[in-house]
């Protein structure tokens, strides 16, 4: 038998976060490695515990970036985000800035074991259509690398000339991308990116 995938679970509202504990330590092939954590912290338990899956409440995200910077400084931890009713763009933002999965928190059990377990093989896992707020599935068109790095940087304010020279590019790439991120989110303007990423 192989050993257990370890979890690591970011802290949630009472009621689902005794849910996935219970849920998590009745699976003997998953074994829970830290659980409560406050995501101040999370950078360091990770690297502490070393847990293949971590289990990331998206109402606890300051920004999308955090998943960002969360995946870049751990690749080997696979990031699950339980959102309450996400919508497609919320999806398609976790899935491009790194998370493996992204679930709707009103998800029954057996669908957050499978989603635990397909993440700790490194596949991506989305909420059912049900699921999500809004009409349609998670949008075929996920962020690129290049435009998930783009993102992060209008997430932070910056400017399109601040954002070519963090990444060598020219301010018309960064405009094309900027572009693109707006369409694939659904948004408009800066002002609704910051809506979207929270």
């Amino acid at each position: 038998m192989s050993a257990p995938v370890t979890v690591a679970i970011t802290r949630f509202e009472d009621l689902v976060g005794a849910g996935l504990r219970a849920l998590i330590s009745a699976d003997p092939s998953l074994s829970i490695v830290a659980a409560d954590v406050a995501m101040e912290r999370l950078d360091d338990v990770i690297a502490a515990e070393r847990p293949r899956v971590t289990i990331i409440n998206h109402r606890a995200l300051r920004a999308g970036a955090d998943v960002h910077r969360l995946h870049a400084a751990h690749p080997a931890t696979h990031l699950v985000v339980l959102a309450a009713r996400p919508t497609p763009a919320d999806c398609n933002q976790m899935l491009a800035l790194g998370a493996t999965a992204c679930l709707a928190k009103e998800v029954q059990g057996r669908d957050v074991l499978n989603a635990i377990h397909l993440a700790s093989r490194g596949l991506h896992v989305l909420p059912r259509p049900g699921q999500l707020s809004g009409d349609g599935p998670c949008g075929p068109d996920p962020l690129t690398p290049r435009e998930a790095d783009v993102l992060s940087h209008l997430q932070q304010g910056r400017s399109n000339a601040e954002i070519a020279a963090a990444l060598s590019v020219s301010v018309e790439t960064v405009r094309s991308h900027a572009r693109a991120v707006f369409r694939k989110l659904g948004v408009r303007t800066r002002r609704d990116l910051a809506g979207v990423a929270r």
